[in-house]
């Protein structure tokens, strides 16, 4: 059987809001920067500064956390700062009501990353209808089997999300192509094995993985677990990934900043990311 190498969308479709990205991005030959915060941490008013912030400091897409009690992703960082979203009464419904209040101010796409149970809670067709109608532009949800992803994909779609699927460096080649071509908006890389956290290291196989997955697939890919540092960053763009996720690192800096700081604190961090990716 031949690969099916066709493009996921020609000049004749209608882009996504991250393929869009991606794509302005490319003619730049700038490499994306995607800063991950969990909302409400250390509460949602903030999480509207720090995303306007974050947009401010040169952040080309965001991945917001939806905080979620059984986080199996996500390593001790994440972890904590999804127990004090929780306590400060953070909700998946308001989050996305933040999203909506902004709708007008931030203009550079918005991915959700949630586990699927509170997505089960709404009911999926509820959730992407009012995920949409706030201007979410992708949905990351880590314990969706590929299989079930290519089930519900399809309804995602139709709301306007792409649905990203994430490749680790234990997947089996076959299944890496599987989910290459399945995932919409980018390939997410994950640098390492294990959960979400900053590491001194990056190994040298992601490298090798991401001219992998260039082989495979016309999507672009973005790396992220473990990148905390601006050497981090040059790396993986040298290496030829199309976007860096941040994570555990920012959610440090705001775990760590008293709250009339942390706006100033994670917009410093980020605008030293944007000197990296822009090296």
């Amino acid at each position: 059987m031949k690969e099916n190498k066709k493009p996921q969308f020609t000049k004749n479709e209608t882009l996504s809001k991250i393929n869009e990205k991606f794509l302005e991005l490319k003619k730049s030959k700038k490499l994306a920067l995607m800063p991950f915060i969990m909302a409400g941490d250390p509460n949602i008013e903030k999480t509207s500064e720090i995303l306007l912030k974050l947009q401010e400091k040169g952040a080309d897409l965001i991945e917001l956390g939806i905080p979620y009690s059984d986080p199996l992703a996500d390593g001790p960082i994440i972890q904590f700062s999804a127990s004090r979203a929780l306590k400060s009464g953070t909700t998946s419904i308001k989050v996305i009501q933040l999203l909506e209040s902004l709708k007008d101010k931030l203009r550079i796409p918005v991915i959700l990353f949630t586990y699927f149970n509170p997505i089960l809670n709404f009911g999926l067709e509820n959730f992407c209808d009012l995920a949409s109608k706030a201007g979410v532009a992708g949905l990351i949800i880590p314990d969706l089997p590929l299989e079930e992803a290519s089930k519900f994909s399809e309804i995602i779609s139709s709301y306007f999300i792409d649905l990203i699927l994430l490749v680790a460096p234990t997947t089996p080649f076959e299944r890496m192509k599987m989910i290459s071509n399945k995932t919409k908006g980018f390939t997410y890389l994950v640098s390492v094995t294990g959960v979400t956290g900053e590491r001194s290291k990056m190994g040298n196989r992601v490298e090798s993985l991401i001219t992998k997955l260039k082989e495979i697939s016309i999507n672009p890919v973005a790396v992220g677990f473990g990148i905390s540092a601006p050497e981090h960053v040059n790396r993986v763009s040298k290496w030829g990934a199309d976007g860096v996720i941040i994570g555990s690192a920012f959610v440090k800096r705001i775990s760590n900043s008293n709250e009339r700081e942390v706006v100033n604190e994670v917009g410093n961090f980020c605008e030293e990311m944007r000197k990296a990716a822009d090296q």
